[in-house]
C-alpha cells in the first residue's frame, strides 16, 4: 500500500501538519501497528502510547511487552499505563467497555500535553466505520448516529479511515511486520464483534459491496446532517429557555418530537424515552423522568431540565438583639427577623412536607405550604429545594421566601431573632 494514499487523506481532511508531532495510541494490534508505521514512512514524528487495562490476564502482559520491544526497534519514545478497569466500571456503575473508554481518552490527552503532541492518533478505519454505523442503526439514533467515524473529533484523528480491514493487513504482510491478535475479538461476545462476524458476513451474501454501499450512504448523510445540525441549533434557540423547554413554543415546531430527541440525547436520554417525554409534554404537571445524571419534569408550561444533585442544606447564621424603637427591621428575603420570646425552642430545619401550613407575614388566616409555592408559580424543582425553619413543631420562616405572622416583631417585642442566610 502506498503510504501517499494516508498523506493524500490526511492533508485533504487537515487533520496535522508535518511539522507537528503525533502521539500514535499504540495497543498492538493490526491496525495500530500498521498506523505507527505509516505515519513514520511518511515522514511524521511519532511516539505512542500503551494502556493495559488487565482484562485479558497473561495476554494484556504480552501486548504491552510487544509494544514496548516494537517500539525500542523504530527508536519511538513509548508511554506507557496500567488501569485497574473492572474496579473502574463497578465503583462508576458502567459498563467495562465504557470504562476503558474513558480512562483511555482521558490519559492519551494527558501525555499529549506533556509530551506536546499535536494530536492523538487512534487507528480506526472503514470497516470500523461500517460496524459503527450498523451498531447505532440496531440501537436507534439520529442522524448524526449515521454518519460512520469522523476523520477528525478535536485533538483525536483517525488517518486510517481512507482504507479498510483487508488493506491494513496486506500492509503489514508485505513489510514483515508482526502484530498481536485480541483473542476476544475472535469470540462471539460483544455486539460490535456480533455486527462484524455474523451481520456483516450475511449481508454480503446479499451485495458483496454493501460495506462501500454503507460508507456512501454515510457520507451522504454527513452532507445532510450539516444542514439538519444548523437547523436543529436554530429550533433549539426558539424553544430553549433558562428554566428548560417551553412546551407551546416545541409543539410549533415542524418535528417536534425529533427536536426534542436532539435536545434530550446528549443527556443520556434514548429514544423511547423522548418518546414517553413528548407524549407527557400534553399531559398533568409534575411527571418525572431520569437517568443516572439528567431529569426532565412535565411543569405547567415548561419541560424543566436539570442535573440530578443532592438539596444542598443553607447554612443559617442566627443573632439575638435587644429590641429598641430606633431598631431597623431588616427587609430582604434572605433574612427573617422574629421575636424571640414567641418561639418555642429549639429550632430546627427540614424540607418542607405535604401537609405543612403556616400564617403568611401580613395574613391571619393559616395557608398550605403547597398552596404558596403554586401561587408563588415554583417549579417542581424550586418546590423540592425548599427549605423551613421550625420552632418546636410551627413553621416560623419559608427560608427564601416568608415568615410566619405569628412570630412577627410588634409594640411587645423584647427581644429580636435575626435569621439569615449565608451563601
Amino acid at each position: 500500500m502506498d503510504t501517499q494514499k494516508i498523506v493524500q487523506f490526511i492533508n485533504r481532511n487537515r487533520l496535522f501538519s508535518p511539522e507537528e508531532k503525533i502521539l500514535v495510541a499504540l495497543s498492538g494490534g493490526a491496525d495500530s501497528v500498521a498506523l505507527l508505521h505509516l505515519l513514520l514512512s511518511a515522514g511524521y514524528t511519532c511516539e505512542a502510547a500503551h494502556c493495559n487495562f488487565h482484562l485479558r490476564d497473561a495476554e494484556s502482559d504480552r501486548d504491552e511487552a510487544f509494544v514496548r520491544n516494537l517500539c525500542n526497534a523504530r527508536h519511538v519514545p513509548l508511554h506507557t499505563v496500567h488501569f485497574d478497569t473492572k474496579r473502574e466500571a463497578e465503583g462508576r456503575h458502567i459498563s467495562i467497555e465504557m470504562a476503558a473508554r474513558e480512562l483511555r481518552y482521558a490519559w492519551f490527552e494527558e501525555i499529549r500535553k506533556k509530551c506536546g503532541a499535536g494530536v492523538i492518533a487512534v487507528a480506526h478505519h472503514q470497516d470500523d466505520s461500517v460496524e459503527t454505523f450498523l451498531l447505532n442503526l440496531i440501537r436507534g439514533t439520529g442522524i448524526n448516529g449515521l454518519r460512520g467515524i469522523r476523520p477528525k473529533n478535536g485533538k483525536v484523528v483517525r488517518p486510517l479511515l481512507c482504507i479498510g480491514r483487508k488493506e491494513i493487513i496486506s500492509y503489514l504482510e508485505s513489510i514483515g511486520q508482526a502484530y498481536v491478535t485480541d483473542s476476544t475479538n475472535l469470540q462471539d461476545e460483544y455486539t460490535r464483534n456480533k455486527i462484524r462476524l455474523n451481520l456483516l458476513p450475511m449481508m454480503q451474501e446479499i451485495n458483496p459491496a454493501v460495506k462501500e454501499s454503507i460508507l456512501k450512504t454515510a457520507g451522504h448523510l454527513d452532507d445532510a446532517a450539516i444542514i439538519y445540525n444548523k437547523g436543529i441549533e436554530e429550533a433549539k434557540q426558539r424553544v430553549m429557555t433558562d428554566k428548560g423547554v417551553q412546551i407551546s413554543a416545541l409543539l410549533q415546531e415542524p418535528s417536534p418530537e425529533t427536536l426534542l430527541f436532539e435536545i434530550l440525547h446528549p443527556l443520556g436520554f434514548n429514544a423511547s424515552q423522548t418518546k414517553d417525554i413528548f407524549q407527557a409534554a400534553d399531559g398533568q404537571p409534575g411527571k418525572i423522568f431520569a437517568n443516572a445524571g439528567w431529569r426532565v419534569v412535565k411543569d405547567r408550561e415548561f419541560l424543566l431540565i436539570e442535573p440530578v444533585c443532592e438539596t444542598r442544606r443553607p447554612i443559617l447564621e442566627i443573632r439575638e438583639y435587644t429590641y429598641t424603637p430606633d431598631f431597623i427591621i431588616p427587609r430582604n428575603k434572605d433574612t427573617a427577623c422574629l421575636d424571640a420570646d414567641k418561639l418555642h425552642l429549639p429550632l430546627s430545619l427540614r424540607l418542607w412536607q405535604q401537609g405543612d401550613s403556616f400564617v403568611p407575614f401580613g395574613m391571619k388566616g393559616r395557608k398550605k405550604v403547597s398552596d404558596y409555592l403554586t401561587d408563588r408559580k415554583f417549579s417542581v424543582f424550586q418546590k423540592e429545594r425548599q427549605w423551613v425553619l421550625c420552632a418546636g413543631e410551627e413553621i416560623v420562616w419559608l427560608i427564601g421566601e416568608r415568615t410566619d405572622n405569628r412570630f412577627k416583631i410588634d409594640e411587645k417585642t423584647k427581644r429580636v431573632l435575626i435569621v439569615s442566610t449565608r451563601q
